[in-house]
C-alpha cells in the first residue's frame, strides 16, 4: 500500500506566553471519505536550550508513524523556540504550552481521543501532563527525566499516565541512561487500574536513534495500532 503524504498546515496556536509555532499534519482524505477522526496526537520536542525543535528527526518519525494510522498529529515549538513567543521556563511553562496545544486539538476535533507523545525533554513534559490532559495513549521516547530542572523533575517523577503507555529507549543512550529511565518507571506509583508501561528497548540505539529510526517507528506503530 502506498501511503499518501499528509496534508501539512502551518499555523500559530495561542499559548500562555504568546503564539506557538505549530505544524498540523492530517492524513490525506480519500474521495468520498468523511468520518470523524478517532484521535489526534500532540508530539513534544527535545530540550529548547539544546537545539530541540518541532523538526527534530525523532519527533518527525513519531508524528509520521501516527499519520500512518490515519490520525492527525500536531508538532509545535515550545516557547522561545523558532517563531514561538516567550522564553525557556524549566519545563513548567513548556507543560502549559503543551496543554494549550492539546486544548486547540480538542476544539478542532471535539470527539477525538488524545494521543500524547514526546522525545527526550518533550517526553518528560508529556509524562508530567498526561494524567491532567486525560490522554488515551502516551508514547515516551527516551524521556528526559534527568534533563529537567530539579523542581520539574520531581513533578515528572510524581506523574503517572492513567492510560496505556509506551517507553521506547535505546540501551546505548548517552544522554538519558537506560538505567535511569527504567528506575524512574519502576518508581512510579500508578493509580488503581493503570497499566505499567510497555517498554521497548532497542539494543545499541543511541539517544537520537541514529540509523534506528525505522525500528523506533515500528515500535510506536505496534503499540498504537
Amino acid at each position: 500500500m502506498v501511503l499518501k503524504a499528509p496534508r501539512a498546515e502551518r499555523l500559530q496556536i495561542a499559548g500562555p506566553a504568546g503564539p506557538l509555532q505549530a505544524l498540523v499534519e492530517s492524513p490525506a482524505a480519500e474521495a468520498g471519505e468523511g468520518p470523524a477522526v478517532p484521535a489526534f496526537a500532540v508530539v513534544c520536542h527535545p530540550h529548547p536550550l539544546f537545539g530541540g525543535t518541532l523538526d527534530n528527526k525523532v519527533v518527525y518519525t513519531v508524528a509520521r508513524a501516527i499519520g500512518q494510522l490515519r490520525v492527525p498529529a500536531i508538532r509545535f515549538n515550545f516557547r522561545g523556540v523558532g517563531a514561538s513567543a516567550g522564553g525557556y521556563d524549566e519545563g513548567r511553562g513548556e507543560s502549559e504550552d503543551a496543554l494549550a496545544v492539546i486544548a486547540y486539538g480538542r476544539r478542532r476535533w471535539p470527539q477525538a481521543a488524545l494521543w500524547l507523545a514526546g522525545f527526550s525533554f518533550g517526553g518528560a513534559v508529556a509524562a508530567r501532563i498526561a494524567a491532567a490532559a486525560q490522554a488515551a495513549r502516551v508514547v515516551l521516547v527516551a524521556p528526559g527525566i534527568t534533563r529537567l530542572e530539579r523542581t520539574d523533575f520531581e513533578a515528572a517523577r510524581a506523574a503517572v499516565p492513567h492510560c496505556p503507555w509506551l517507553i521506547v529507549q535505546g540501551d546505548a543512550d548517552e544522554v538519558v541512561p537506560q538505567e535511569a529511565v527504567l528506575e524512574w518507571a519502576r518508581g512510579l506509583k500508578p493509580a488503581s487500574g493503570t497499566p505499567p508501561p510497555r517498554i521497548a528497548l532497542l539494543p545499541g540505539a543511541s539517544h537520537f536513534f541514529h540509523g534506528r529510526l525505522n525500528e523506533l517507528r515500528d515500535a510506536v506503530l505496534a503499540f498504537l495500532a
